[in-house]
């Protein structure tokens, strides 16, 4: 027993012993030059991270941010003798100026950085030129292996090692406990959904644009694309501008235009006050304290005008009319029930509008917020609503990240009978009205688009730029997918040249992808 404890006692000291001599053999002499470096005073430059940041995957595995390991090359001028010729070397090596060079390694500084992020060329030189004062060594950093793919979802880490924008930002601290995110995203669509922007931007010259899929049902969001969009692992070339860092589909407002005049007839339905078959005549024009509204291009519709047909031909008085039907109060009291005074609660960093001028109760802006000017919400809000209509009356909160979503127990906001009558009206704006184009043969397509101008900039009034959307589900009547498109100011005359289109060729591609049953032969 005795020589039992003995051995056992003699076993623990050598591992303790082999453990030791491995990390003094680490520090010393792999490491070595880099830790000289941090005793010359750069502690806080480099530090090693004591965790390593949790990753993040999109639904079929594919990486979209990962650690890994990155060379630097840096110089403790004190100890550089010939600077002139060694500024010379590495010009050549680097691509960088001599000018520059000489600049850093002549600093009074006992660590002078000079180039992160080398290549493996880049590294191997330097290391075969053994220049006096120049070191090579690594650290581990945030590499975004898609580019600039999801790149307005994901966001960055900066040099300081903290989350800025995106998910980065919005999981931070469980990134930084080493916690892995698995998204909800589909990789293929989320590509495609990229490549129709980009094309976008040739054959309409948008200046911006975004594309949302989502399962209405739960809220789950299958791609999130927008454009203009940036590199993460070169953020800082980009930084001139911050704008293109944020996601416009949760961070900017817009007016959503004719998308909106859903929600107005899920209201208008939803008290009783119409039904798809109620009647009114146009009147061509609403005057208002003043103000006069007018349908698209000034068109008037003679006869009785049903409000399926309202929907179909996008007609800004039969908004009105059914706006109408309902007090203000009521009116804006569903508008809050759809969630547009508050945010959605999505994983992102979002923003809102209170809508205080609408909450003024004056008519003029009731009238206008029934086809969607003088509302200022986000696309992911507008999104959030259009579940409600497609999933049965649910109010659900769209999410990117799978393994740490909370349940929740959705608010029901519609009646089975409003979304069923309602969806048969957005059926007909595919099958007969403006939202033609979106439709897939063999299948039952509900959507609504939207043209609305863009506010002037610093001053009162509407500026001739547009923003043009549709908004649609599919199968209508067992939805499955529902998918947001959204333009800033396209080169066409309204959504059903532009966003529509846009719709239809990734709703084809998804269907195909899914092998989604279709409706009808």
């Amino acid at each position: 027993m005795k020589n039992l404890r003995e051995n056992l006692v003699f076993s623990l000291i050598l591992i303790f012993a082999i453990v030791l001599i491995s990390r003094l053999f680490f520090l010393q002499i792999i490491k070595g030059n880099y830790y000289r470096a941090l005793a010359f005073g750069i502690h806080n430059s480099f530090s090693e991270n004591t965790e390593r940041r949790g990753e993040i995957f999109f639904a079929g595995g594919e990486p979209l941010a990962i650690n890994r390991e990155y060379f630097f090359v840096f110089a403790i001028p004190k100890k550089i003798k010939e600077k002139e010729k060694t500024a010379k070397i590495l010009s050549e090596i680097l691509n960088l100026s001599e000018e520059e060079i000489l600049e850093k390694i002549k600093e009074d500084k006992n660590f002078s950085l000079i180039k992160e992020k080398l290549s493996e060329e880049e590294t191997e030189k330097i290391k075969k030129s053994n220049l006096a004062g120049i070191f090579v060594e690594s650290k581990i950093g945030r590499y975004y292996p898609q580019k600039r793919l999801a790149s307005n979802v994901v966001g960055f880490v900066d040099a300081e090692g903290d989350g800025r924008y995106g998910l980065e930002e919005y999981y931070d601290e469980i990134l930084r406990k080493g916690e892995n995110l698995i998204l909800t995203m589909d990789y293929r669509i989320q590509y495609q959904a990229e490549k129709l922007l980009e094309k976008a931007k040739e054959t309409l010259d948008i200046e911006g644009g975004q594309i949302i899929v989502a399962d209405p049902n739960s809220g789950k969001i299958i791609a999130f694309a927008n454009f203009p969009n940036f590199d993460p692992n070169s953020y800082k070339e980009f930084a001139k501008n911050l704008e293109v860092f944020k996601n416009p589909g949760t961070q900017n407002l817009f007016e959503p235009g004719s998308v909106f005049k859903a929600v107005t007839m899920a209201i208008a339905l939803e008290e009783g006050k119409i039904t798809p078959k109620t009647t009114y005549r146009d009147p061509g024009e609403i005057r208002i304290d003043g103000w006069v509204i007018k349908n698209y291009a000034n068109r008037v519709y003679p006869g009785e005008i049903t409000m399926t047909e309202v929907l179909e031909k996008s007609i800004n008085t039969g908004a009105v009319f059914a706006k109408n039907q309902v007090e203000n109060s009521t009116f804006l009291n569903y508008l809050k029930n759809f969630g547009f005074f508050e945010k959605t609660g999505i994983d992102l960093p979002e923003i809102f509008s209170e809508n205080r001028e609408l909450k003024n109760g004056k008519e003029i802006n009731f009238a206008t917020a029934s086809f969607g000017q003088g509302i200022a919400i986000t696309p992911i809000q507008l999104l959030r609503a259009y579940f409600a209509i497609a999933n049965g009356g649910k109010l659900v909160t769209p999410y990117l990240v799978e393994n740490f979503r909370k349940e929740e127990n959705p608010r029901k906001i519609l009646s089975q009978k409003t979304v069923s009558q309602l969806t048969s009206m957005l059926v007909s704006v595919v099958e007969n009205g403006f939202g033609k184009r979106a439709k897939v043969p063999g299948y039952f397509i509900a959507g609504k688009t939207g043209t609305a101008l863009q506010p002037k900039i610093g001053e009162k009034g509407y500026s001739e730029k547009t923003w043009q959307s549709f908004v649609g589900y599919f199968p209508a009547y067992n939805p499955k997918i529902l998918i947001l498109v959204k333009l800033d100011n396209p080169k066409a005359k309204t959504a059903e040249y532009s966003a529509v289109p846009i719709f239809h060729d990734l709703a084809d591609y998804i269907i195909r992808l899914y092998q989604i049953p279709p409706d009808y032969e």
